[in-house]
């Protein structure tokens, strides 16, 4: 122990000693100078406002302010494509110069998604099924069918699309639908003007049936008559197939002959 003090008391020591603070002081003033230039202490600059800008004019600004940035894009339907929608850090938040600059923008190109399975869904259920896939509905086309509002089929560009298939991001999409009515009605023909035989015709086309013939002068010479009226008439729009048409038959007016005007002797 004594050997200690003794030791402690010499020049040797006290250089040591010495040696080591000043050792340590250049150490802190290197590391404390070191991190202030390695972090930038005191060199910060306010970000700028990008959200809303277009893209080239947004990296413009970021050039001229010294900061790096980083770009995604994401799709959006009825929004202007390069536009920025979002920053990261927000703005007039402060940074160190060269900062990267994160920035979401609006793309142009639509990505695809897979069509979903729509047919045999009532029109409530796909327009749900369409919305949550981005899609939109263009129009609605009804055919005859006994489900009323039920997807039938669907057209994309004028082409029918099954389930699968490949679309882009807010596509309009065409349902066609069931009317409820079936196949077991159709239109009312109009047999206004037709002659009895071509009535006939016109109606077995359609699946219908001429039911009673009446005159209208109380006569039954159906020859040169024409239908005058019909019972249920185009008003009514959807018939029965099998059902029956009544008619009222007249003969057209005939046109009195014009008599010459004599001529001045």
């Amino acid at each position: 122990m004594s050997k200690l003090f003794l030791y402690l008391r010499t020049a040797t020591f006290r250089k040591n000693l010495i040696g080591s603070i000043i050792f340590l002081i250049v150490l802190f003033i290197l590391i404390y100078f070191g991190l202030k230039i390695y972090t930038k202490h005191g060199d910060s600059q306010e970000v700028p406002v990008l959200k809303g800008l277009h893209i080239n004019e947004a990296l413009s600004i970021l050039d001229k302010a010294g900061l790096e940035y980083e770009i995604d894009s994401i799709y959006q339907m009825d929004a202007k494509p390069g536009l920025v929608i979002d920053q990261d850090p927000d703005p007039k938040s402060h940074v160190k110069g060269g900062r990267t600059i994160y920035l979401t923008i609006i793309t142009q190109s639509a990505p695809e998604i897979a069509f979903p399975e729509v047919i045999d869904k009532t029109y409530i259920e796909a327009s749900a099924i369409l919305k949550n896939h981005s899609l939109k509905i263009a129009d609605t086309t009804y055919i005859n069918d006994i489900a009323r509002d039920l997807v039938l089929d669907v057209k994309f560009a004028g082409q029918p699309l099954r389930a699968g298939r490949m679309v882009p991001k807010g596509s309009k999409i065409s349902l066609i639908l069931g009317n409820g009515r079936g196949d077991s009605e159709v239109e009312i023909p109009n047999l206004v003007g037709l002659p009895l035989i071509e009535a006939k015709f016109a109606l077995a086309g359609v699946g219908l049936v001429l039911g009673s013939v009446k005159f209208a002068d109380g006569s039954n010479d159906s020859l040169n008559a024409i239908i005058e009226s019909q019972s249920p008439d185009t008003s009514a729009r959807i018939i029965s197939i099998g059902s029956a048409i009544h008619v009222i038959m007249s003969k057209p007016k005939e046109v009195a002959p014009e008599t010459p005007t004599p001529l001045n002797p």
